[in-house]
């Protein structure tokens, strides 16, 4: 795990939900035992500076930083889907979005991740479906200045032809059956008694796994996925070993952040 992704996985797993902010010096404690050193943190937390999704602020323990508006939607949107309860209606239509030529290639691939991320797979370079529309798509292509006709559409054929044209879902499936077998053997690992410090590690692992599959999984209906389908299966281990390894480690965080309570 490198230390951006650490520190995505750190303010939305644990530090939204105290605030959204923390200070330099408590960010370089709670992704030590991640065994990501200071310089990387420093290295890491300038550059989400400067994409936009942290900001600085001066806490009582010294200079911190606070996650932004697009950082909060962002980590809100892959709140929703880490932690979602049970499979979301499909509505029988598909989310259609037409993007325009993109020229300059580090915008075009940019673009790419984003939409991937949100859930999309290309039927085309420049046309994009998803099984619903993602609430962060207007921000999305606002950001990027990318004027895009959407649509919802139903498709005149078999929707699992569809689906396994735009998205594979055999290395989806994979990829679910590996993390299993890594997430069982990284949880089996930890006693009871362990430091929360090491549960805190464990469980960080464990969440920064799960939520590569926003950018593979992109919540495809029960109707449209093979008999079988092992993404439930890994779903219901990683919700019941995230909620039980929660205590530990959230403790583990509270006792980094008790120096800069005092701050409103």
């Amino acid at each position: 795990m490198n230390a951006r992704a650490a520190l995505f996985d750190l303010y939305g797993d644990h530090l939204r939900s105290r605030g959204g902010r923390a200070s330099v010096a408590a960010l370089v404690r709670l992704l030590a035992p991640l065994e990501i050193a200071a310089p990387a943190v420093r290295t890491a937390i300038s550059r989400m500076v400067r994409q936009g999704w942290l900001a600085p602020l001066r806490l009582p323990p010294g200079p911190g930083y606070a996650v932004t508006p697009k950082c909060v939607r962002r980590l809100d949107e892959a709140a929703l889907r880490i932690y979602r309860a049970g499979a979301i209606p499909w509505s029988g239509k598909w989310h259609v979005v037409v993007v325009e030529q993109v020229r300059e290639r580090p915008k075009r691939e940019r673009l790419r991740a984003d939409l991937a991320f949100l859930g999309y797979a290309p039927l085309s370079e420049t046309t994009w479906i998803g099984p619903r529309p993602s609430p962060e798509l207007s921000t999305l292509l606002g950001a990027e200045q990318v004027r895009a006709d959407r649509f919802d559409a139903a498709l005149d054929g078999d929707p699992r032809d569809l689906v396994a044209r735009a998205w594979d879902l055999a290395s989806i499936a994979g990829a679910y059956d590996r993390w299993l077998s890594q997430a069982a053997a990284l949880v089996g690992g930890l006693a009871d008694d362990d430091p929360d410090d090491q549960i805190f590690a464990a469980r960080s692992l464990l969440v920064h796994g799960w939520r590569n599959f926003l950018f593979r999984d992109p919540g495809l209906p029960p109707e449209l996925l093979p008999p079988g389908w092992p993404g439930e299966k890994a779903r219901t281990y990683f919700e019941q070993e995230a909620a039980r390894l929660l205590p530990a480690a959230a403790a583990f965080v509270d006792r980094n952040l008790a120096d800069q309570q005092e701050n409103p």
